[in-house]
């Protein structure tokens, strides 16, 4: 036996518990991926100016999936309703209950819709590049993926939460 065989021996172990390991260090990813947390970068123009239209990264928080303790002001991942292999981030406009103004304050009318239960509203920050529930309808909330709670090295806020002036 030769120095390299049984170095390898020695750092890789029996070839079963090496797959183990693998198998469960690959189980333990897919388990924080998908009910933890996740990264990923952030494009497009609907977004502005909270995000960058390429170049910021965002990390999600999955214990919001589904809508779970998710507040008007939030910034969320969901799916599209319209194209369901698709994600997006958009804003929280109302939740289940909720009156909301349909279009854009420029828009040429005034609809205001109640939320439905189990819905939210979701809007972009930048109004005029934005595809969104003025455009589909409200989002059912099982649609939503996580709520971002930072962005390249910056917390989110909700910014409902600020304090109002005295």
């Amino acid at each position: 036996m030769s120095f390299f065989s049984g170095f390898s021996r020695a750092f890789y172990g029996h070839p079963g518990r090496w797959a183990i390991g693998t198998a469960k260090t690959l189980a333990f990813c897919h388990i924080v991926w998908t009910y933890g947390y996740s990264v990923g970068p952030a494009s497009g123009p609907s977004m502005l100016p909270t995000f960058s239209v390429a170049g910021d990264w965002l990390l999600v928080a999955k214990r919001f999936r589904g809508g779970r303790d998710v507040r008007v002001g939030d910034l969320v991942v969901y799916r599209i309703p319209v194209e369901p292999s698709d994600e997006a981030v958009k804003r929280v406009m109302g939740m289940p209950g909720d009156y909301v103004l349909v279009n854009s304050p420029e828009g040429q009318s005034d609809l205001m819709i109640q939320v439905p239960q189990g819905h939210c509203f979701l809007v972009g920050d930048n109004l005029p590049a934005s595809r969104d529930s003025r455009t589909f309808g409200p989002v059912p909330l099982g649609l939503v993926r996580g709520k971002v709670i930072a962005k390249t090295w910056e917390w989110i806020e909700n910014p409902m939460d600020a304090e109002a002036p005295a």
